[in-house]
């Protein structure tokens, strides 16, 4: 038995820390789930929003409870800092999506461009990819936990792709208005700043599993 797993037997097991964690991913999930239904003819952008808004609301109750444990538990399994980054970013991840589906709604958005749809999907496998990953942290499987960061990080560049070719053909376009062009840009932009995030969460869980792998 390896020292780090002598310390762990004789530690107290705070595992609800891992299940903070699991259930943001999976509102992570849900929240992409509401958000991607905007592709959908019968779906309005306020139906949207409104569904999203829920999840973000359910998420920041959850990093206030978690913050709370972290105030009040002395021995935590991982570093506390550790555990607060991955939390507040995950939180982060929720924000910007809920931040995406106001935007629409701000900017009038009546239907999504294939563009936007795309994105939204990428935002939808990254959540997917996320929830997969979170329990491996629990079960300390680190080169699992680092196959999924890569995963993240490689869904992250084809969002990245798809952004950059977007804003190009708007601005190559002399046919769209100036006012659809700011339109579409300004949601474009809230997309893609949320699959950013979740390139900062890939980051965190690799540098997790070097630590403690």
């Amino acid at each position: 038995m390896g020292l780090q797993a002598v310390i762990d037997w004789f530690l107290p097991k705070e595992d609800h820390f891992f299940t903070f964690l699991e259930r943001q991913a999976t509102l992570a999930e849900e929240c992409a789930t509401a958000l991607l239904r905007f592709r959908d003819t019968n779906v309005t952008a306020e139906e949207v929003r409104e569904a999203v808004q829920v999840i973000e609301h359910t998420a920041d109750g959850v990093l206030y409870e978690m913050e709370d444990a972290l105030a009040r538990t002395f021995v935590t399994p991982l570093d506390r800092e550790d555990l607060h980054l991955l939390a507040t970013e995950m939180d982060d991840i929720i924000d910007m999506m809920n931040h995406a589906a106001r935007v629409c709604v701000l900017y009038g958005v009546e239907r999504p461009t294939a563009p936007m749809v795309s994105l939204m999907e990428t935002l939808e496998k990254c959540s997917s990819a996320l929830e997969s990953a979170m329990p491996e942290l629990r079960k300390r499987r680190y080169p699992k936990l680092i196959e999924h960061s890569r995963t993240l990080r490689a869904l992250e560049k084809e969002g990245d792709t798809v952004f950059r070719a977007a804003v190009s053909d708007l601005f190559h376009d002399d046919a769209v208005e100036a006012k659809v062009l700011l339109r579409e840009k300004e949601v474009l932009d809230a997309l893609e700043d949320a699959i950013d995030r979740f390139d900062r969460v890939a980051h965190t869980l690799r540098n997790l599993a070097v630590k403690h792998g």
